[in-house]
């Protein structure tokens, strides 16, 4: 016997053993009217089941044990949330069990019900040490059935995404608009800067952008002094105006700059480079200040994208990568690969967690249509799922293998996953 209990949870729910000629450890005739539902809360395993013992139908719950004496050994028999388990299903009986009252507790053992088959293929699927199980085997499930639990998984993946969301939101008093700038600056990171890049949008806070609106190069300066790149001296005059403007800004707003030493250049293309971030996140701002509302209110992708195109990033890092040292021509705009990222784990991810806390529908199917309207991601990951046969053909679908890979593959939860169910129930 070398599986687990939730084995017997997905035999039980599925009916996948011999249930003909039924009967009790006692000899007692034996129906199954409904296996009931699975509870993934404390108590018993099924409830609302309904079964015949001889001539009596049973309303109740369901436990399941791979060994009668389980019962015993989770006290269960000093629980009266168990008073109501109308049958006891074990893969073997090695115990005689009673309620709480002193009745004997009816008991189907499954050890000679359960094919040998659908045993070896559990164990040589589902007790893999690979990190993606079937990889052999999930050719075979039909497309549908994986495009329909990849919706469950998107879903999930958003909703946990969105519980950060929400907690910033409600450190900043239910602001949107700076929760999402915080967001969009730590997305500008693009993971190696994200951490320097959302300390940076905590240093200098939307509204003081807004009194500065009108003045680009109070922008930049306030952009890359928090940032802490304006502590140098320069002979170059861009930065040292920014310098000069900064050192009034930082006093006029009580302004803490992070370390500079925290951005990270190194192994790094020079068009990654966080200054150049820096600059274009400065443009951005410059472009479109409270981009939340202008997010909300655009519907098209084309004009979602407009919004991060063409931005009027200084003239200065058309020949720079960073200060002190020129650089041949620089391309300044994001390439259409940042701002696709963009749209994916900022902006789609707001409309999702919007439509949740307003409980407004509309603004979830604006998230999931966007996501159905943008490439799917590149990675390792999505590779390795290409590879074994899956089509992913949009970040919907492939945002919904991060989170298969995530929680169920790297879980080893087969027995919670609609793909690894569906391969299982082939060998019936």
């Amino acid at each position: 016997m070398n599986f687990p209990e939730n084995f017997l949870h997905y035999v039980w729910q599925f009916r996948s053993f011999d249930f003909t000629a039924l009967q009790t450890i006692d000899g007692e005739e034996l129906k199954i009217i409904s296996p009931g539902l699975l509870n993934k809360n404390a108590g018993p395993d099924f409830c609302h089941a309904k079964i015949q013992i001889a001539d009596t139908v049973w309303a109740g719950n369901v436990e399941i044990h791979l060994k009668s004496s389980d019962w015993l050994k989770h006290n269960h028999q000093f629980d009266s949330a168990y008073e109501n388990v109308v049958l006891h299903v074990v893969y073997e009986h090695d115990a005689v069990i009673k309620r709480i009252d002193g009745s004997v507790l009816p008991v189907l053992e499954l050890k000679n019900r359960i094919a040998n088959s659908l045993i070896q293929k559990y164990e040589n699927l589902f007790l893999s040490l690979i990190d993606f199980p079937c990889v052999a085997q999930i050719q075979t499930v039909d497309q549908l059935i994986i495009d329909s639990f990849l919706s469950r998984t998107l879903v999930e993946r958003f909703e946990q995404k969105s519980h950060a969301v929400n907690e910033t939101l409600n450190e900043l008093n239910g602001n949107w608009d700076e929760t999402f700038y915080r967001f969009m600056a730590r997305n500008f990171g693009f993971k190696v800067n994200a951490l320097p890049f959302e300390l940076f949008a905590k240093a200098v806070s939307q509204h003081i952008y807004a009194k500065n609106k009108n003045n680009p190069l109070q922008i930049e300066a306030l952009v890359f002094g928090a940032a802490g790149f304006l502590n140098d001296h320069f002979e170059d005059e861009y930065p040292r105006k920014l310098k000069e403007e900064f050192k009034f800004l930082q006093k006029k707003y009580n302004i803490k700059p992070i370390a500079v030493s925290m951005w990270k250049f190194m192994r790094m293309r020079p068009q990654n480079f966080p200054t150049v971030r820096l600059a274009q996140f400065a443009a951005l701002i410059v472009k479109a200040n409270h981009l939340f509302s202008k997010v909300m209110d655009v519907k098209d992708v084309a004009q979602l994208r407009a919004l991060f195109e063409n931005l009027p990033v200084n003239d200065y890092w058309k020949t720079h990568y960073h200060f002190k040292k020129e650089s041949a021509s620089v391309n300044t705009q994001i390439g259409k690969a940042s701002v696709d990222n963009v749209l994916l784990n900022t902006v789609a991810l707001f409309l999702f967690a919007y439509g949740k806390h307003t409980n407004t529908q509309f603004y979830i199917n604006r998230a999931i249509k966007l996501l159905e309207s943008l490439p799917a991601e590149q990675n390792a990951v999505i590779d390795k799922f290409t590879g074994a046969g899956v089509e992913v053909k949009n970040a919907f679908a492939s945002q919904g293998i991060l989170q298969l890979k995530k929680q169920y593959c790297d879980e080893k939860k087969c027995l919670s996953c609609g793909i690894g169910i569906k391969i299982l129930k082939q060998t019936n």
